[in-house]
């Protein structure tokens, strides 16, 4: 049997909204969480997804992400969001946190209305929330308790930025610590947990230690989470508690939120937890002496994930290549000397080309690089990221001029198609001439592909040195505290 007495804390740290209904449920923390200006909330959105940790994890189904302000939790949030399909067209998205202001027995579920942010209406799916509601009496509605509430509201932007098709949520709010009461609030959720919905889990971490407690104190509770075991997780944050650690108040402020969900996945198979982003608002605020931790933790079904994670995920014909390479000829030629894109008729291409996929443009003129611009998300089909990155790399690239129409008939093309990213603890799983290497720190980002070691003849210290200098901008040994990732490529050229 285990006791945990929990105790909640604050963690303080569509273009226009449409009309409001009676119900609906207005921002509470606009302005300061995150900006009420629907055109600054978009320009930070798009600076924190920039800056996040790329997708590497496939066959997501719930992620747990920080509610902190976004200026010191943004870009670990958008992280976690990285990691689900923004084209995929969920049914319903569960958002769940734990109540701030307010403890309770069981969950409430805002079934009243719509919740509205900067960006719009964001829809609650009433009909199902309602029949949550009145399935078990460990669920209630009580808007006062959503109402001064953040943990659900600062997730929403970011779902409504970065998905692509409509979606609905329920929003539900833990008012308990009670271990009775979570597993019977995993029972009610559990029937949900599908392939068509989204679980969204809002938890920041440790609350107030010092930079180095924090650190330590939540890379063990993430372990704990990792093993997807609630058990598991109740030990080790009384563990923390009994360590005294000084001026810890938590280890995890959503811990009813989590230990509810784990109750609802530790016994399914397959499915694992995988860690994406650390940080913690020292590394905003330079203040190490007090702090508030940050995890981006992705769930996902590993039975579905394709076991050559590191392989490239499209086998191309000659005929997929000779097409791409004729868009990025044609989309080239035409852009420099009238600054159109052509259209494209896609009514022959394979279902393989039209998937998506991100890959990169290079241009070289004898053989030496002239341009070279890519996509890792893949957001666009893949003849869509050719076209784009065939304008990029002839206009875009900031270490050369803009392509002249007198360079255009020098010009060589080569495509680089790439596989998903995977994450690496070791530089050691590098393989010269298999492998690009992808690396961000903080705010900063570089790549090379993998062709770049072939045509260079470095060694795998030269490799990853040059890119943290010369790409990423963090110096030549950067890359040792930087996430390191790699991937392949296929690799074709006009050059036969």
């Amino acid at each position: 049997m285990f006791n945990l007495i929990l105790f909640s804390s604050s963690c303080n740290s569509q273009d226009k909204p449409d009309k409001l209904k009676s119900g609906d449920r207005k921002p509470a923390v606009a302005g300061q969480f995150y900006p009420s200006d629907t055109a600054k909330l978009r320009s930070m959105l798009k600076e924190m997804f920039a800056k996040a940790t790329p997708k590497s994890v496939n066959n997501v189904f719930a992620v747990i992400c920080p509610h902190a302000g976004y200026v010191y939790s943004g870009i670990v949030a958008a992280s976690s969001y990285n990691q689900v399909d923004p084209n995929k067209e969920f049914k319903t998205i569960f958002v769940i946190g734990a109540s701030h202001h307010f403890m309770f027995d069981g969950a409430s579920i805002y079934n009243k209305g719509n919740f509205i942010t900067p960006l719009g209406t964001v829809e609650v799916d009433t009909a199902l929330a309602n029949k949550i509601v009145n399935s078990d009496k460990v669920f209630q509605c009580n808007p006062d308790y959503h109402n001064p509430d953040h943990c659900i509201e600062v997730q929403l932007p970011f779902l409504q930025y970065y998905l692509k098709k409509k979606f609905k949520i329920v929003p539900i709010l833990l008012g308990t610590g009670d271990i009775t009461l979570c597993k019977k609030i995993a029972a009610g959720l559990k029937q949900y947990m599908n392939d068509e919905n989204l679980f969204v889990i809002s938890s920041d971490f440790s609350h107030y230690p010092s930079y180095i407690d924090a650190v330590s104190n939540d890379k063990n509770t993430a372990n704990a989470i990792i093993k997807n075991d609630p058990a598991e997780l109740i030990k080790v944050i009384n563990s923390n508690a009994g360590k005294k650690i000084p001026l810890l108040e938590t280890s995890l402020c959503g811990f009813d939120a989590v230990v509810s969900f784990l109750y609802m996945t530790e016994k399914i198979k397959d499915v694992k937890v995988k860690e994406i982003k650390y940080s913690n608002s020292g590394d905003v605020t330079k203040d190490s002496s007090s702090v508030v931790g940050y995890w981006s933790l992705a769930f996902c079904n590993d039975d579905k994930t394709k076991s050559g994670n590191d392989e490239a995920e499209f086998l191309l014909t000659e005929k997929d290549k000779t097409d791409l390479l004729k868009i990025a000829r044609n989309t080239l030629n035409t852009y420099i000397k009238d600054g159109t894109k052509p259209v494209i008729n896609t009514s022959d291409f394979s279902s393989t080309i039209k998937q998506n996929c991100g890959a990169f443009v290079t241009l070289k003129i004898n053989g030496e690089l002239r341009g070279c611009i890519g996509k890792f998300m893949p957001d666009k089909p893949l003849y869509q990221i050719i076209q784009d990155m065939a304008v990029s790399s002839s206009t875009e690239d900031y270490r050369f001029n803009r392509v002249t129409k007198d360079e255009l008939n020098k010009i060589t093309i080569e495509i680089s198609v790439l596989s998903p990213l995977k994450k690496i603890s070791s530089p050691d799983e590098i393989i010269l001439g298999k492998h690009g290497i992808y690396m961000i720190s903080g705010g900063a980002s570089g790549t090379f592909l993998p062709q770049v070691a072939t045509e260079t003849g470095w060694t795998k210290e030269q490799f990853l040195g040059h890119c943290a200098q010369d790409k990423a901008g963090i110096g030549w040994d950067g890359w040792k505290k930087a996430e390191l990732y790699v991937y392949t490529a296929i690799v074709f050229s006009e050059k036969k």
